[in-house]
């Protein structure tokens, strides 16, 4: 007993660890640990792929890049056969489904790499944005300069508790999207039980919102882009854009198909539930949907109506939450 209460105190003082949450949400923290957000975001010291593929390389235009395992560091060279930069890099963004990225700094600047890794080709390409920027020196070839407010809004999505103006440093947050992250602070509801955010008590627009923070709003994305294919991977956008998008309809909220606490559900059929859940007769309550009922298929209605589309350049489909008719030849719909 008197070690559960230790273990209990030391989870007190050290709130932002899952582990505080686990002792009575085993259930959510048990399943959320492996998943792709608890993920998000590793050092490069720790990182999985960096260290089972101990040397990456690429040669693009006129710029070679290579990703060295040295020790525990991953060191990043560029070259232009006159001039090279080498740097460790130091975090790792992204799991790696589909790519990751790296972060390192030269002269105390923050930069994103250059280049990435693709599951898909098992070695490094372009970083998405990358594609549209030319370099004019090596140091240019090497990363793009993330300002300050760039750099935390891109540790405030793939860390916790990551604080604006502060290093990030594993002193000062918890890598990966932890439960702080959504919930907000721990300290007082661990102390006193006092309670938290609860998600379940948003409406269908504010989680939308809520999870727009960092899988871009709506509105960040009507207002500021970008148009076109390279939107495909923002879902709260292209869900909004669904004729069947109801802002007050919990059926059509993000978590009505997606359990925040688990990994994302990629068996087709799984989804055939949601989409009848509004799509039927006997829907209840009734809407619009009840009468757009589907006269071709009766099951995997994600594949025809949320098809999966290749984004140029990323290596990787991704499912357009844009619900729809689709038609052949189809262009776009943004």
């Amino acid at each position: 007993m008197r070690l559960v209460l230790a273990l209990f105190a030391f989870n007190v003082m050290r709130a932002a660890s899952p582990a505080a949450c686990a002792a009575c949400h085993t259930a959510e923290t048990s399943g959320f640990a492996h998943s792709a957000m608890a993920r998000a975001l590793e050092s490069v010291k720790d990182c999985a792929i960096l260290k089972t593929s101990p040397k990456l390389t690429a040669k693009i235009g006129g710029y070679s890049y290579e990703i060295a395992r040295e020790g525990d560091q991953s060191i990043y060279t560029v070259t232009d056969g006159k001039e090279t930069i080498r740097a460790p890099l130091i975090w790792a963004f992204g799991l790696g489904a589909a790519g990751q990225t790296y972060f390192f700094q030269l002269q105390g600047q923050w930069h994103e790499s250059t280049v990435s890794y693709y599951s898909a080709l098992k070695n490094l390409d372009l970083t998405m944005g990358a594609q549209t920027e030319t370099a004019h020196t090596v140091r240019d070839a090497a990363g793009h300069v993330r300002a300050p407010n760039e750099v935390a809004d891109c540790f405030n999505c793939h860390a916790t508790n990551a604080v604006k103006g502060q290093q990030p440093t594993l002193a000062a947050m918890t890598a990966g999207v932890q439960c702080e992250r959504c919930h907000g602070p721990t300290e007082q509801h661990l102390s006193a039980r006092s309670p938290m955010q609860k998600l379940g008590s948003l409406s269908t627009e504010e989680l939308s919102d809520f999870c727009g923070q960092c899988h871009r709003s709506w509105s960040q994305i009507a207002t500021s882009g970008p148009r076109g294919i390279l939107n495909v991977r923002f879902q709260p956008y292209r869900l909004g854009n669904s004729k069947c998008y109801d802002a007050e309809d919990r059926r059509i909220r993000c978590t009505a198909c997606h359990n925040p606490h688990r990994d994302v559900e990629t068996a087709t059929a799984a989804y055939d539930a949601k989409c009848v859940a509004c799509h039927s007769r006997a829907a209840k309550p009734a809407t619009k949907a009840a009468t757009r009922i589907c006269r071709v298929g009766k099951k995997d209605c994600v594949t025809c109506h949320m098809p999966k589309l290749d984004l140029p350049g990323a290596h990787n489909k991704f499912t357009d939450h844009l619900i729809r008719v689709v038609k052949a030849n189809e262009q776009y719909p943004d």
